[in-house]
C-alpha cells in the first residue's frame, strides 16, 4: 500500500522544527513589541501575565495589575460601564472581541487603548483564559477627532449663509420638513414669517453692493434676535428674502413677533428713499400659522405665506400681512 505526502503539511512541519524551543525567546519577542501582551485566568479573573510595556504607556508597574478589578478601575468613568459590560458578555459567550477605551495613567491623564482579546478554551470547551494585546491608539484617536471636527465645521458651513451667518435655504428646508412632521404628530401649531427688503434692487443700485450687504446683515441680526427659543430658525432664503420659523407658536404670538421684527428693522434707521420705498429701510412680511393636518404639505404652507408677503407689498410695503388664523 503506497502513501503520499502532503507538500503543504511537510512545509508546516518544517517551519515548526525551525521555531525556537525556549519559552524565553517567545517572551523576548512579545516584550520587544509596542503592543502590551497580557493573559487573564478566567475562573479567578486574575492576571497571570502582563507585559512590561504597560509601565511605559500608563505608568503602572506590571505587578500592580492583579485582577480584572484593577483593569476596570483604571478606565475612564464614562467608558467603564459600557466597556466592562461588553467585554464580560463577549468573554462569557466565548467570542473574540475588541474594545476601545480611555485608560487612566498613573499621573492622572488618559491614554486611548484598543484591547484585542482572544478567548482560550480547555479540553471541555469551557473558557479557561483570555489573552490579548493592548495598543496605544491615542494618536489615531486624535486624528479621528480632528477629522470629525473638520467634518462638523464643513457641515455647519454647508448649512450657514456665508454673508449673514444665519441658516441657509438648505437648513431651512430640512428644519421645516422636520417641524411639519412634528406638528402632524403632536398637533401643535407651526408659524412662519417670510419677509424681504422693500425695493432692495434700487437700494443696491443707489448705495452700492457693500451697503447692500451691510443692510442684509443688519436684517439677519434682527431675525437672529427674534429666534429666541432653541427650535426657532432664522434663515436667509436667497437675495433679500428671509424666513423665521417658529415651532409650537400660535397665531397671535407669531403676529406679535412679525410686528416686532418690522419695527426693529425700521429702528435700524438705514436710509433708503429710492424705488418708491420710504426714507428708511423697511420690510414686507407675510405671517401664517398652520397645524400639519390633511393632505397639504410644507411647500403649500410656504406658498401661502409667500403670497401674504407679496400682498403686503401690493398694499404699500413696510407692512405685516397676517393670513387667516390657524387653519
Amino acid at each position: 500500500m503506497s502513501t503520499t505526502t502532503d507538500p503543504q503539511s511537510a512545509d508546516v512541519r518544517e517551519r515548526e522544527r525551525d521555531l525556537p524551543a525556549d519559552p524565553g525567546v517567545y517572551r523576548m519577542l512579545l516584550e520587544s513589541t509596542n503592543a502590551i501582551p497580557w493573559k487573564l485566568d478566567w475562573p479567578d479573573l486574575r492576571f497571570s501575565y502582563i507585559g512590561p510595556q504597560i509601565e511605559a504607556v500608563l505608568g503602572w508597574a506590571p505587578d500592580s495589575w492583579r485582577t480584572v478589578e484593577d483593569w476596570a478601575a483604571r478606565m475612564h468613568p464614562e467608558d467603564r460601564e459600557r466597556v466592562v459590560a461588553f467585554c464580560v458578555a463577549q468573554s462569557q459567550a466565548g467570542a473574540d472581541h475588541e474594545a476601545d477605551y480611555r485608560a487612566l495613567r498613573k499621573d492622572g491623564g488618559y491614554v486611548w487603548i484598543r484591547d484585542v482579546v482572544h478567548v482560550q478554551r480547555n479540553a471541555r470547551g469551557e473558557v479557561s483564559s483570555l489573552v490579548g494585546f493592548m495598543f496605544d491608539i491615542s494618536e489615531r484617536k486624535q486624528a479621528e477627532e480632528e477629522l470629525l471636527r473638520l467634518h462638523r465645521e464643513l457641515e455647519a458651513m454647508s448649512m450657514t449663509d456665508a454673508l449673514t451667518g444665519i441658516a441657509n435655504r438648505r437648513l431651512f428646508d430640512q428644519r421645516l420638513d422636520m417641524e411639519w412632521s412634528e406638528s402632524r404628530r403632536s398637533g401643535t401649531p407651526l408659524s412662519l414669517l417670510l419677509l424681504d427688503v422693500d425695493s432692495f434692487k434700487q437700494y443696491n443700485d443707489c448705495y452700492g453692493h457693500v451697503a447692500g450687504d451691510e443692510c442684509l446683515r443688519a436684517v439677519a441680526g434682527v431675525l437672529r434676535g427674534a429666534a429666541r427659543r432653541p427650535r426657532d430658525v432664522a434663515a436667509r432664503l436667497g437675495g433679500d428674502e428671509f424666513a423665521l420659523l417658529l415651532p409650537d407658536c400660535d397665531a397671535g404670538s407669531a403676529a406679535a413677533v412679525a410686528r416686532e421684527c418690522a419695527e426693529a428693522i425700521r429702528s435700524l434707521r438705514l436710509p433708503h428713499g429710492v424705488g418708491g420705498a420710504g426714507d428708511l429701510v423697511s420690510t414686507s412680511i407675510g405671517v401664517a400659522t398652520r397645524r400639519a393636518e390633511g393632505r397639504d404639505g410644507p411647500r403649500a404652507f410656504i406658498q401661502a405665506v409667500d403670497d401674504g408677503m407679496y400682498a403686503a407689498k401690493r398694499r404699500g410695503r413696510g407692512r405685516v400681512e397676517v393670513l387667516d388664523a390657524e387653519a
